[in-house]
């Protein structure tokens, strides 16, 4: 049985900063089958056209994330991400790049010292006081095993990490895989350094508030571990355990609920005033745009809710959180 192929062009960067001065891109059309991963495209380009090409691998199942690439902007991983899926969402010429074109060492290969610093920033390990001898064992329960939301599944790829915008604009961000496994021993009943790594991540500038809720690293995220609910689960945490600090993000996150509550809908005049503060008048040119084109209603013709005795009950069985 002939095997169905597709005619794809791809573009491969090319950069070896021990002697190129800019990146530059190498061209070659191949045809390539339905059963074939981008790994399989890169180790034919090396076996037949280009030995000095470099690139990371390893596994080739998808667990060990050293094939990290992106390809069009989309971060993959090589060895897992069909050709055809990605024909049929970008069309037949592929360009393929490092995850970070700042940090290439040498074409496909980048540094990543700067992911693994702040990975290992949030203390990445349970951090316990254990009987080297136990005479029984430690149990956790189906249920605490759940909190932790497939947080451990990570394979630190790097994928969240070099798609994330926060990052470009940012480079003291901890980032999102950072986080998500910080996440997943603040969530573990047998850690106990929770508040520990929390006051870590809460770090002004570089921790969980200064997220930009783009939800770039659920849609990189490989394995599904969705670091953007991690991130929202460690602004809950530290209103459950009473050490949020009052910042812009801290009372935004209050004005929100206080919002909802007060009209069963966003008074978001009243939310960037209550967060913003004295500091609010530097949105007044926002303010007067909005209230010109009757984006921004009086505070007296403020729409509420129908239901709003509802959402109130709703608000009030639901709420876990104290702010």
């Amino acid at each position: 049985m002939s095997l169905e192929t597709k005619k794809v062009n791809f573009k491969v960067f090319r950069f070896n900063a021990e002697r190129d001065f800019l990146p530059y891109y190498e061209q070659y059309t191949l045809d390539v089958t339905h059963e074939e991963v981008v790994l399989d495209v890169l180790n034919r380009i090396k076996w037949e056209f280009s030995g000095s090409l470099s690139y990371r691998r390893s596994c080739r199942h998808g667990i060990c994330g050293s094939c990290s690439i992106k390809v069009n902007n989309k971060a993959v991983l090589a060895c897992k991400e069909r050709l055809f899926d990605l024909v049929e969402l970008f069309g037949d010429e592929l360009v393929i790049k490092p995850l970070s074109e700042a940090r290439v060492v040498k074409d496909l290969i980048i540094d990543k010292k700067d992911f693994w610093a702040k990975y290992d920033a949030v203390k990445p390990y349970l951090i316990d006081d254990i009987d080297e001898a136990p005479e029984v064992e430690n149990l956790v329960s189906p249920h605490e095993v759940e909190q932790i939301l497939d947080s451990e599944i990570c394979i630190q790829c790097g994928n969240c990490f070099y798609s994330c915008p926060a990052i470009e604009n940012n480079e003291e961000f901890f980032g999102p895989a950072a986080f998500a496994k910080a996440y997943r021993f603040a969530a573990d009943v047998r850690d106990n350094a929770k508040i520990e790594r929390l006051e870590i991540v809460n770090a002004p500038e570089q921790g969980v508030w200064d997220c930009m809720k783009c939800f770039e690293c659920a849609q990189a995220c490989p394995k599904d571990v969705n670091p953007i609910e991690k991130i929202t689960k460690l602004h809950n945490m530290y209103f459950q355990e009473g050490i949020a600090k009052s910042n812009v993000a801290t009372r935004h996150a209050y004005a929100f609920k206080r919002s909802v509550e007060k009209n069963g809908l966003l008074d978001e005049a009243d939310m960037v005033l209550y967060a913003e503060r004295l500091d609010v008048i530097k949105q007044m040119p926002n303010a007067l745009s909005m209230l010109k084109v009757g984006k921004l209603p009086m505070p007296w013709n403020q729409p509420k809710s129908e239901k709003l005795d509802e959402i109130k009950k709703l608000i009030k069985s639901s709420s876990t959180v104290k702010f």
